[in-house]
């Protein structure tokens, strides 16, 4: 029997670089917010069964109507945020039993595609994660503290990530508790499970699955949204 899969999907802090009023994934693009092109896209692939957005306290009503008005029907239940991204997704994992799998995915990433999504979970068997990178293109190097070049990167063996990443749950959660007694926190949730000697594969990532964290990021989304159609 297939696992169920749940999609957790961390909103992001006070967009300061959007001036700093909103949540950054209520910021507006073309009228509708951030995140709900971001759900929209969750909510329509079949194999995912619930979507957990977790949200600042502050952001809990004006979620709720707004998933409602949008008809994302797959997100019943919010999380409340936590002081880091980290313990935003750890709230929501105590929301979910150990027997799923566990689709993590940023609210400022709108332009992933249910392609990604399907490989992903092609690609569990075997592993404790799986994760989507891109190929670095740029030469890499190692600088010290006032920017002289220590070395050259070998780029071939790197990967820029990104999201969904998909984990067990049951796994994830034992990642999370290892990394809190420990106090080691991590940009994703494929480091905590790589500390806890998990091992966790990298598929092929797409290039237009940006995650807007500047204004030109949001213009660049609207840009590729309206070639794909989408707005």
């Amino acid at each position: 029997m297939k696992k169920r899969v749940i999609a957790v999907v961390p909103a992001a802090g006070i967009g300061r670089r959007f001036g700093g009023r909103v949540s950054k994934t209520f910021v507006s693009l073309k009228g509708v917010p951030l995140i709900i092109h971001t759900l929209k896209r969750l909510n329509e692939i079949e194999e995912i069964s619930e979507i957990i957005p977790v949200l600042r306290s502050d952001d809990m009503e004006m979620g709720k109507e707004l998933f409602l008005r949008h008809k994302i029907d797959k997100a019943r239940r919010i999380a409340p945020g936590g002081a880091e991204r980290q313990d935003s997704v750890n709230n929501a994992l105590q929301m979910i039993d150990d027997e799923v799998l566990v689709m993590v995915h940023d609210g400022a990433r709108p332009l992933f595609s249910k392609a990604l999504a399907m490989n992903l979970l092609l690609k569990i068997k075997g592993v404790d994660g799986v994760i989507p990178g891109l190929m670095v293109k740029e030469t890499l190097k190692e600088v010290d503290g006032k920017g002289i070049v220590i070395s050259t990167i070998d780029r071939e063996r790197f990967r820029s990530i990104q999201t969904p990443q998909l984990f067990p749950s049951g796994l994830l959660k034992k990642a999370y508790k290892k990394a809190y007694s420990e106090n080691f926190y991590a940009t994703d949730d494929a480091a905590l499970v790589e500390n806890a000697g998990g091992k966790v594969r990298v598929i092929p990532g797409e290039p237009f699955n940006i995650k807007i964290t500047t204004p030109e990021d949001l213009d660049m989304v609207e840009m590729l949204m309206k070639k794909e159609g989408k707005i």
